[in-house]
């Protein structure tokens, strides 16, 4: 939705309503002004003006100034939330439409994290779109947590229980968190027998989704124990953390979509297998509309199939 213009209403009226409830979605769902003005194809100064060109028409600060990444007052947290809903029901509208056609059309926006939506989601688009040339598609990968209300998506595939009820769910495939290490670095630091034993090792942590990534967990719904680990390496990328552990750097706790490969053909090895781990399975989240398009339902559909079958291959992730 790059522009949004109906003719027949005055140039004032068509700036302040659909125009506005677009630019702030975009500016909301966003990090910094930096990145909406790159997403929005215009420079830093010319959002900064229309932004404040809004506040002055609404008469509300809808963004806090001077904070380092973009954060929205209680004002704007309401404008944004509003706003999505009224665009939701202009694009169900479109969708309801555009469904009575046998051919899949308009834009498919799905989000996913780092690491799943390198290695898995952004193939199965690829495919999805191939097989419907008419559609357009675009994936928004993130380390960030997923933000509900400022939703831009129509599709996004989360590992672990959603945030935020209001999203409908459909459960893809089960996964869970699980600790692990080269052999070599067993055969030199020794096996962990118990969760405390892994003070004494070197943990290689995670630092994703704005977490406390040096606390692992461990049991299952009922029981549950927390161990906050040490080590001397850490990284924001899966794929480095997990390359580190097959050079035999040190111990990680990484989801089993990903290490399983590895540990089917003994790169790594199990740790503490005896302790079970959290489920932390793959989740594809949309609105709590009643209306879901024919495209995200069917790249839903897409999703759950290829996931299935990509999950159980013995090939790492590339």
């Amino acid at each position: 939705m790059a522009s949004l213009r109906w003719a027949g209403q005055p140039a004032d009226v068509r700036h302040s309503s659909m125009d506005d409830l677009w630019f702030f979605q975009v500016v909301a769902s966003n990090e910094t002004l930096t990145a909406a003005s790159r997403e929005l194809g215009c420079s830093l100064s010319a959002v900064s003006k229309r932004l404040s060109a809004l506040e002055r028409r609404l008469d509300a600060r809808l963004v806090q100034r001077g904070a380092r990444r973009l954060v929205l007052t209680s004002e704007g947290e309401r404008y944004a939330a509003r706003s999505q809903a009224i665009l939701d029901q202009v694009r169900d509208l479109e969708d309801s439409l555009a469904d009575q056609s046998s051919d899949l059309r308009g834009l498919l926006v799905v989000e996913a994290t780092l690491g799943l939506g390198r290695a898995h989601v952004a193939p199965l688009l690829g495919e999805f779109g191939a097989a419907h040339p008419h559609l357009r598609v675009r994936l928004q990968t993130s380390e960030l947590p997923l933000r509900p209300h400022r939703r831009t998506f129509d599709v996004a595939v989360h590992v672990g229980m959603p945030p935020d009820s209001s999203l409908r769910m459909r459960r893809l495939a089960a996964n869970r968190r699980v600790p692990c290490a080269a052999p070599s670095y067993l055969a030199e630091r020794g096996v962990p027998e118990s969760i405390d034993d892994l003070a004494r090792h070197n943990c290689i942590v995670l630092r994703e989704k704005e977490s406390d990534y040096a606390l692992w967990r461990f049991g299952d719904t009922v029981h549950t124990r927390q161990m906050r680990v040490h080590g001397s390496l850490a990284s924001n990328d899966g794929y480095v953390v997990t390359d580190w552990a097959l050079q035999g750097r040190g111990v990680i706790m990484r989801s089993e979509w990903h290490v399983r490969p590895y540990l089917e053909r003994g790169d790594l090895v199990r740790v503490l297998p005896h302790i079970p781990t959290p489920a932390a399975d793959i989740y594809a989240l949309h609105g709590g509309d009643e209306h879901l398009s024919q495209r995200a339902a069917q790249f839903i559909d897409h999703l759950s199939a290829g996931l299935s079958k990509r999950l159980s291959s013995v090939d790492p992730p590339h």
